[in-house]
């Protein structure tokens, strides 16, 4: 019975299996060859699609010369009128002919950019299939991995690098122009174009220029190690410099010379004895500048590096793509503040360290109109840019910026509020801040604490605006930083003069944002024109950028003023003054009125200009401000601010309809209208703004107190003759930091503080 029952289970599926396999065998061919047919069958329609879209693409590529193939991928680069103003690239550069460049050399080239070079016809199918199955199973090989060494040659002659044109398209008429060129030069020929042609870092063009460069000889000259490490740097210039990388130079290198083994132009003992040689071996120690321009580097060597950074962040490489770049420089604008960092002839610099930084744009749509770097920096290319850092400290310069502008923008303060310089704590610490001349004013306006520059009334302002609101009102104006901000940033913000420029910028146009930029046109080799711009946004009301200007005017012309040294006479300007102090722990190493740092910001309706001065190393024996000295950013302001006003209409700020004016002790003030200090016209008294009131969550957490000290004092020598000092701080450590505010006193080295003649004690 079981095995009945077990015979009968295992009966079905056995004569199913029969039944398979003992299926015609003419109808399993008939299967076969249908599912064959239909397999070529889409093969040759994708095929026919494949050429059809090659065709359809193809057609309307550009023209290729032998000039384009054979001259250097110079990245021309304009000023704002099509003035040429560099040429990134054009050198004397040694072309090679294809009799003179070594046979190796051509091996060890295609060896590791395109191996089956010489049976190809500037297309090479296995290289396409072999980079899409490396796409498809996730290699490192990639598209780019299909190009042979004749699309390379065409891509650095005709198109953009840029990853945002390496499109279906381009890669199409890459390949169509890489057939044409095949046909039509030889294949020396062509490795003749590309090894004089190929980007080789430091503005090096040609493996024959590089040989120089590199070596200080020819390539005839260059051992095996030298020329693989030479082939082998197109892919990565910068990354494989055997001057400054060194180690991923090396590792190329003898990438390289392990594919001329595997192409069998090498032995194995060859290459062997050919990595056995240091990388570092034949390198010369000086080099050549073969760059050219038809504007000294030194003048536009600030403004360039930074158009470079702006291009390579928008995909491009203006070292291989050839390109035109239009810039927003001011020619001669940037020839005169050269000569005003450079030359006696418009400021008395006390030393030749001492240094300047300065950014000026256009406040109108943020165009970055000017910039210096810094001063007496010799021969040194894409130096220090001191107009783009951002360690040194903003000084008093923050107080509109942080203070004053929420103040009036989020708290509706008229310009005639009533603010304390009275004795002040900080939250939560037993450190006091101090005024430059240790005193105390009582009560006064925002206006006079803002054209006097007093410190406690600012940080009382910045108490009752709040961190929040004066991190938002910060941010709309382009300012950030990573950790929270705390009281002391109130005078004191770690910023760069672009920053600032940009900043104070809105004040001048009427309360409108703009990024500043350096770049609004690009035209690449196959000329298509890319065009930027930066979008204006709102940061603050028009009333108060008004009210803050109206102010800020005062700095300048009052008596009281901390910025009289700016002035230009009969022109409608505004601006402030920032000094930084050592903090208390090295301030006894120096004068009691020496300073680190010292700022002017200013503006016009049509110029925007922010300077620093100072030396970069502040706390040596010389490294510091006297009193005199720090007027010079003023002097360095007005001497360039009243050069860029003779091009332009002298224009005074229009009062907006947001904005009533009345007289309040005599003094005419400004309120926001239908505001309740607008309705009452009166000042009204400031809050209770003590420490106690401070909430907990907002107390500074640096153990450093920033001080500032603007003075208004009278200069002893120079045209003016009520010069002023603006000795403003930097803000405190970051507010990260883990020190006790109990121990506020005890001063951090890592920031500066306002005090009056000395650093803060108890």
């Amino acid at each position: 019975m079981q095995t009945n029952n077990h015979n009968s289970d295992n009966y079905q599926p056995h004569r199913t299996q029969h039944s398979q396999l003992t299926q015609p065998p003419h109808r399993r061919r008939s299967i076969f060859k249908r599912i064959l047919l239909w397999l070529i069958a889409l093969f040759v329609l994708a095929l026919i699609g494949g050429a059809g879209l090659f065709m359809y693409y193809a057609k309307d590529s550009p023209s290729i010369s032998e000039e384009q193939l054979s001259s250097d991928e110079a990245t021309v680069v304009y000023d704002k009128s099509g003035k040429v103003i560099s040429r990134l690239g054009a050198q004397n550069r040694d072309y090679v002919k294809a009799n003179e460049i070594p046979k190796s050399l051509k091996s060890a080239v295609v060896s590791i950019e395109d191996k089956r070079f010489y049976k190809n016809n500037g297309v090479d199918p296995v290289r396409i299939v072999g980079a899409a199955f490396a796409n498809l199973t996730g290699s490192s090989l990639g598209l780019q991995g299909a190009s042979t060494l004749t699309q390379q040659l065409v891509k650095l002659s005709v198109f953009s690098t840029s990853a945002k044109d390496r499109t279906l398209r381009v890669k199409a008429q890459e390949a169509w122009l890489a057939l044409k060129v095949d046909k039509k030069y030889s294949k020396d020929k062509i490795l003749e174009f590309y090894i004089n042609k190929v980007y080789m870092g430091n503005g090096v063009y040609g493996m024959g220029t590089a040989a120089k460069y590199y070596y200080g000889k020819s390539l005839s000259k260059l051992s095996l190690g030298e020329i693989a490490l030479l082939a082998g740097m197109p892919q990565a210039p910068t990354s494989y410099d055997p001057t400054k990388y060194p180690t991923y130079a090396l590792s190329r290198r003898n990438t390289v010379l392990q594919a001329m083994v595997s192409n069998k132009v090498i032995t194995k003992a060859q290459a062997a004895k050919a990595e056995k040689t240091s990388v570092k071996t034949g390198l010369v120690k000086t080099h050549s500048t073969n760059g050219l321009s038809t504007v000294s580097s030194k003048i536009v060597d600030s403004y360039l590096k930074q158009v470079i950074r702006s291009v390579q962040s928008k995909g491009f490489n203006p070292y291989t793509d050839g390109m035109k770049i239009y810039t927003n420089l001011d020619l001669a604008a940037q020839k005169r503040l050269y000569k005003i960092g450079n030359s006696s002839n418009y400021v008395q610099y006390p030393d030749s360290k001492f240094q300047l930084g300065v950014s000026i744009t256009n406040p109108n749509n943020g165009k970055v109109v000017a910039m210096l770097g810094g001063r007496q920096n010799g021969n040194v290319t894409f130096g220090l840019n001191r107009a783009v850092q951002t360690d040194r400290s903003s000084g008093s310069t923050a107080k509109p910026l942080m203070d004053y502008g929420p103040a009036i923008q989020y708290l509706n303060w008229p310009t005639s509020r009533t603010v304390k310089d009275e004795p002040f704590t900080y939250p939560g610490s037993k450190t006091k801040l101090y005024d430059f001349d240790k005193a105390y004013k009582g009560k006064m306006t925002m206006r006079q604490a803002l054209v006097q520059s007093r410190n406690i009334p600012a940080i009382r302002t910045l108490q009752d605006v709040g961190i929040s609101k004066a991190t938002t009102f910060l941010g709309k104006l382009g300012i950030s930083q990573k950790g929270t901000y705390n009281l002391q940033n109130g005078i004191g913000l770690y910023i760069s003069p672009l920053q600032e420029a940009a900043a104070y910028a809105a004040f001048a146009n009427g309360g409108t944002y703009y990024k500043p930029y350096y770049v609004n046109k690009i035209v690449t080799q196959s000329g298509k024109t890319y065009r930027y711009s930066s979008q204006g946004k709102r940061a603050m009301s028009k009333a108060t950028a008004y009210m803050i200007t109206d102010m800020l005017k005062g700095v300048l012309t009052d008596s009281n003023g901390t910025g009289s040294t700016a002035a230009i006479s009969g022109l409608y300007e505004a601006g402030k003054t920032g000094t930084t102090a050592y903090p208390s722990d090295i301030a006894s190493n120096y004068p009691s009125t020496a300073s680190m740092d010292s700022w002017f910001t200013g503006y016009t309706r049509h110029y925007s200009m922010s300077v620093w001065t100072g030396y970069d190393e502040q706390n040596t024996a010389s490294g510091f401000l006297s009193e005199q000295e720090t007027l010079i950013a003023q002097q360095v302001y007005k001497s360039m601010m009243g050069y860029l006003a003779t091009s332009v209409t002298n224009e005074d700020w229009v009062k907006p309809a947001s904005v009533t004016e009345k007289t309040v002790n005599g003094v005419k003030e400004l309120f926001k209208a239908n505001s309740s200090y607008s309705t009452s016209g009166a000042s009204d008294e400031d809050s209770s703004n003590n420490s106690s009131s401070y909430s907990s969550s907002s107390r500074s957490s640096s153990s450093t107190v920033t001080t500032s000290r603007d003075t208004s004092s009278k200069s002893s020598s120079g045209s003016n003759s009520n010069n002023s000092s603006s000795n403003n701080s930097s803000s405190s450590s970051s507010s990260s930091s883990s020190s006790s505010s109990s121990s506020a006193s005890s001063s951090s080295s890592s920031s500066s503080e306002e005090s009056s003649s000395s650093s803060n004690k108890e």
